[in-house]
């Protein structure tokens, strides 16, 4: 194709994935109260040790702030729902340049890619609740605080985005081993490290004292990377069925040819 018609394609692509995502920033615009009450929900009920109520949504800091804080949210919501449309835009726009066994795998992993996202981004709704209320426990007893709405939305968009991106894990894993450079057997060596990885950071991403919060994380993640050993593993003896073993000697040695 010219370059004409890679920009026409690209252009194309670009208006469909913008679509989307306005179409779908609607159904945040039209919801944007419920939505607001759950993003709110976690700090709301949350009070001092002296019964001093936590102020949260702290919208008048500007007069155009409660606007733009609708928009915010509803554009969010748009790029969340609208979010196996866009990337199937970007891969659809690689796909041409692609070999066949390359796009058959670009495919694979952008089905999995989308449940995985919002599988993680689901858990993180879950320990939202237990992650504000230990972060609002450092909270001097006497003071009634005032958070500021725009900083706790960022804030759960955030964490929101950590744990759907922690949960993309396996897909980086296999992509890594079908073009060579993260082989099963350092996956099965390195499983320790690995470990330590995770449980940091899960740690991280969930500062709740209790055990338990971490371990909501740390252990999907952890069968995910074994999950992911398990398909490198298969990935790989498909290719050493398929290709001889004289191909995969180096280019600077003899094969047996």
């Amino acid at each position: 194709m010219p370059l004409g018609s890679h920009l026409k394609e690209f252009r194309n692509r670009a208006v469909v994935a913008a679509l989307a995502v306005l179409a779908c920033s609607v159904v945040g615009w039209i919801y944007y109260e419920q939505i607001i009450d759950v993003i709110l929900d976690p700090v709301s009920d949350v009070r001092t040790d002296e019964g001093v109520p936590l102020v949260v949504p702290n919208f008048a800091a500007t007069i155009t702030q409660p606007f733009s804080l609708q928009l915010r949210v509803s554009f969010f919501v748009g790029i969340v729902l609208s979010s196996p449309v866009w990337l199937w835009q970007i891969w659809a726009f690689l796909l041409p340049g692609l070999r066949k066994r390359e796009r058959r795998l670009a495919i694979w992993f952008f089905v999995a890619s989308v449940p995985l996202f919002f599988a993680g981004a689901g858990l993180a709704t879950w320990a939202l609740p237990r992650t504000a209320g230990i972060l609002l426990s450092f909270l001097p007893p006497s003071a009634g605080g005032v958070l500021n709405a725009v900083d706790w939305l960022n804030f759960v968009l955030y964490f929101v985005v950590a744990f759907g991106i922690a949960f993309l894990l396996p897909v980086f894993m296999v992509g890594l081993n079908s073009i060579g450079l993260f082989p099963v057997a350092t996956m099965r060596a390195g499983w320790r490290f690995a470990l330590l990885g995770i449980l940091i950071f899960s740690a991280m991403a969930t500062p709740d004292p209790e055990v338990s919060t971490m371990f909501a994380l740390a252990i999907p993640m952890f069968a995910l990377y074994w999950c992911a050993v398990l398909v490198a593993t298969v990935n790989e003896r498909r290719r050493r069925r398929r290709d001889p073993d004289w191909m995969r000697t180096p280019d600077d040695e003899a094969s047996e040819l």
